[in-house]
């Protein structure tokens, strides 16, 4: 399973494109994460708590997003785009989304 930004993949040629293909992963900050978080904004820097998180979600967002490719017999994703999104009153929800075109090889 190939998954790739670009619309098309050097050296092979699309047979069928299938259907959009997406798939989201929304993750909680805690307490404790936030409060971290929350001290880095007032003295600066990064905040490695989120960059983590923020990884994290987008790592199982791709994750999911290749199975439910596979799952429809997709040979590739083309197109892949990932959003970020923060959810909820107080912002403590992370969401990632990535979604793209399901496409079979030839």
């Amino acid at each position: 399973m190939i998954l790739t930004t670009t619309q098309s993949i050097e050296g092979r040629q699309i047979s069928q494109y299938l259907r959009i293909v997406s798939a989201e992963a929304i993750l909680g900050v805690n307490l404790f994460k936030d409060f971290g978080a929350g001290f880095r904004n007032l003295v600066g820097g990064r905040s490695e708590t989120y960059e983590r998180e923020l990884g994290m979600a987008r790592e199982t967002a791709l994750a999911e997003l290749y199975q439910r490719a596979e799952a429809m017999g997709a040979d590739a994703v083309v197109g892949v785009d990932i959003d970020y999104e923060v959810l909820a009153a107080d912002n403590g929800m992370l969401m990632v989304t990535a979604s793209g075109t399901a496409v079979t090889l030839v």
